[in-house]
């Protein structure tokens, strides 16, 4: 049997902020037994009898969908796409890199989007949808219209004979998403690759999505082509982050025109939503055309929630532990108190990342009071039968204070970084999963939280490729440094940067140039591997081969900056805007292991005095020291914590070590006075470890 207060000191805290995060519901999991309807119930509600109008008359919607920072747009958006996914195809669209690059932007995360399978389903949404548009009497239709080619393309223009943009290439590829053994390929195609000549006779077309305007109709066709299949539900989400305009403000207009377009154009069957920060939709939504603004057809806004919704989602974050303990505590919410809800939100609402927050304060406060022995809440609000108290201290430790200390925010981010790296880790599986814009962008924000002088977006002359490229100086002593970053397979295309590098390094525009590429440089016959040989071997000019972790790095800041702009980056108990991040980031090292940084030369001939933690660790075993510091920095976070559940978390993040290495690395620390051990005479899975003193 384990008491409650017991579980209470051991476990990690269920109010953790790093499941504050939003991000891609396509790469979120949640778990649907552990959901309460009754939030924002009337926003879902509104928003499904929409679709259905929608699925009624085809008619093409928008709503804007408001709210606090912390309402839950990110994760209502979430549970639409889990409970509506039946009725509509779900896409989730995040901030677009520049505003000139919108509608290929949008393309991309739709096809994305269309190719996760719907809970539930064995196809992805994208083969869904293409089967709703084959007009079929029974069964088998489908199937015999896959035999040849030609039948599939005569039969769907001859559905829809007019309107359909590049008809004949865009049903081929269409065909091709049938054949498993070319449907990443033809997938590639819709989401605006440039793939090289041999790609693009296999899906037989003739060129890339490579403009806006083929990106504007390719998307377009998905609403043409759609009186028979369900509404396609598109999510635009975060963003705080978007292309900024000249003015400085973020350029909501680019998407008002998508917008605008999408109802112009009389295209059917999608449903446009734009979830955004109340405030940043006031202050500016002055700056987008009224007749932009007149297509809004419904306006939602998330509004704080009642006390008891909040109660029931402490509830919900204190079930699993309640569960397993014995005897059961007799209220639902304990170690929390409904006093403290009405004490802290007297007004009787909440938004509901406050209330976690507030959940977040009131365990601290219980591990710290057992910690030292007292009652994890006041007597008259103690409704809990278990008075058994985990062992009071018999080696020097800090003393509590009475109310939770806000944890550090080096400690907190060193979790978070962790935590976002993981999920970054897991689903950038390759290179050119980004477009070129995108990698180009992220790459400028960790060159920034770096200090780098000076950066030039766009540093390549010429509308085609500059979106490729920046310019920056590390020291005016060096010169000016030129980025070209780009991964097209197409050789063609690479022969046209190559070009342009040649042009650039002619107009003096830098001392230095660096071409980042993982894809093949084609052979010795290529004009572009030619160019390429004379600007970047036996020269000061240079080629980097990424690697998929310095894209996954990239990927994590972007994701955290994304977060910190929307006021979603909570650490320490308080948002942490921009200018906090980048010092964090600086402050822990977490880039210092970047390999497509080091080869920059981002760090000098000094690393280790640039970026390195306060605490001075030098293992050899970088794996090691990495564990050291997880552990380290989630005791500090905790204060208090089971040795067994210690390992097991410690184990969850390092599957490469044994938990034989993890106890070592704890060992490690306790003999070098980094954390403490509550009660050292117990054997070491029962032992609760502590900070030190």
């Amino acid at each position: 049997m384990t008491s409650i207060d017991r579980l209470i000191c051991e476990t990690v805290n269920p109010f953790d902020s790093t499941l504050f995060r939003p991000g891609n519901f396509w790469q979120e999991t949640h778990d649907t037994q552990r959901a309460i309807d009754e939030i924002h119930g009337e926003v879902v509600t509104a928003i499904d009898a929409t679709v259905k109008q929608t699925i009624a008359d085809r008619r093409s919607r928008t709503i804007l969908l408001s709210g606090d920072s912390g309402a839950g747009k990110s994760h209502l958006l979430g549970r639409l796409k889990r409970e509506l996914n039946r009725k509509a195809f779900f896409a989730y669209i995040g901030p677009w890199p520049e505003s000139d690059y919108i509608w290929r932007h949008t393309l991309r995360y739709t096809i994305d989007s269309l190719m996760y399978v719907p809970e539930g389903r064995r196809e992805s949404q994208l083969l869904l949808w293409l089967k709703g548009l084959i007009p079929s009497n029974d069964g088998g239709v489908f199937g015999k219209l896959l035999g040849a080619r030609s039948t599939f393309v005569r039969n769907l223009k001859a559905a829809h004979p007019v309107g359909i943009y590049n008809a004949n290439e865009f049903f081929s590829v269409l065909f091709h998403l049938t054949d498993p053994e070319r449907y990443a390929l033809a997938c590639e195609w819709l989401k605006g690759d440039e793939l090289d000549d041999e790609s693009l006779k296999l899906l037989n077309v003739n060129s890339a999505i490579d403009t806006e305007n083929k990106a504007q109709n390719i998307l377009g066709n998905f609403g043409r082509i759609a009186s028979a299949s369900q509404p396609i539900v598109l999510c635009f989400d975060n963003l705080d982050n978007v292309d900024r305009s000249d003015r400085g403000y973020i350029d909501l207009q680019a998407l008002f025109n998508v917008n605008s377009i999408v109802h112009n154009q009389k295209l059917k069957n999608f449903v446009v939503i734009v979830s955004i920060i109340t405030n940043t939709w006031n202050d500016n939504a002055r700056h987008i055309q009224p007749a932009d603004l007149a297509r809004i057809d419904e306006q939602l806004r998330l509004k704080p929630i009642s006390l008891s919704l909040a109660e029931q989602l402490w509830t919900l974050r204190l079930a699993p532990l309640h569960e397993r303990a014995t005897p059961p505590p007799k209220s639902a919410i304990y170690p929390c108190t409904r006093a403290a809800l009405i004490g802290k939100f007297p007004g009787g609402r909440a938004l509901p990342r406050s209330v976690l927050m507030l959940g977040r304060q009131s365990f601290q406060n219980a591990k710290q009071a057992l910690q030292t022995g007292r009652s994890p809440i006041a007597p008259e609000a103690n409704t809990n039968t278990d008075t058994t108290a985990p062992p009071k201290p018999t080696t020097p430790v800090a003393a509590a204070p009475a109310a939770a200390e806000a944890p550090s925010p080096s400690a907190e981010f060193l979790l978070r970084w962790r935590d976002a790296f993981q999920k970054a880790r897991d689903r950038v599986t390759a290179i050119r999963q980004f477009s070129e814009p995108e990698r180009i962008r992220m790459l400028r924000e960790v060159l920034e939280v770096l200090g780098v002088c000076g950066v030039q977006p766009k540093f390549l002359s010429g509308r085609s490729y500059s979106r490729y490229s920046l310019g920056f100086y590390w020291s005016f002593e060096v010169g000016r440094v030129g980025t070209i970053w780009v991964e097209e397979p197409n050789l063609v295309s690479f022969c046209n940067v190559m070009k342009a590098c040649q042009k650039a390094i002619r107009d003096n525009a830098c001392e230095h140039l660096y071409l980042i590429r993982a894809e093949s440089l084609g052979v010795p016959r290529n004009q572009g591997y030619r160019r390429y040989r004379e600007l970047f071997v036996d020269s000061v000019h240079r080629h980097i081969v990424p690697d998929l972790a310095s894209m996954q790095t990239l990927a994590t800041y972007h994701d955290l900056l994304t977060a910190s702009l929307g006021g979603d980056l909570i650490l320490a108990d308080r948002p942490i805007a921009p200018p906090e991040l980048q010092q964090l980031v600086r402050d822990t090292g977490v880039l210092q292991d970047c390999g497509l940084l080091q080869e920059l030369g981002a760090f000098g001939s000094d690393l280790s005095s640039l970026l390195t933690p306060d605490r001075e660790e030098h293992r050899e075993d970088g794996l090691d020291r990495a564990v050291a510091d997880f552990i380290f920095a989630l005791v500090q976070t905790q204060q208090l914590m089971g040795r067994v559940v210690l390992r097991e978390t410690a184990a969850a993040q390092f599957e490469a070590l044994s938990v034989e290495q993890i106890d070592r690395e704890i060992d490690r620390l306790i003999s070098e006075g980094a954390v403490g051990v509550l009660d050292p005479s117990a054997p070491p899975d029962a032992q609760l470890v502590c900070e030190a003193s």
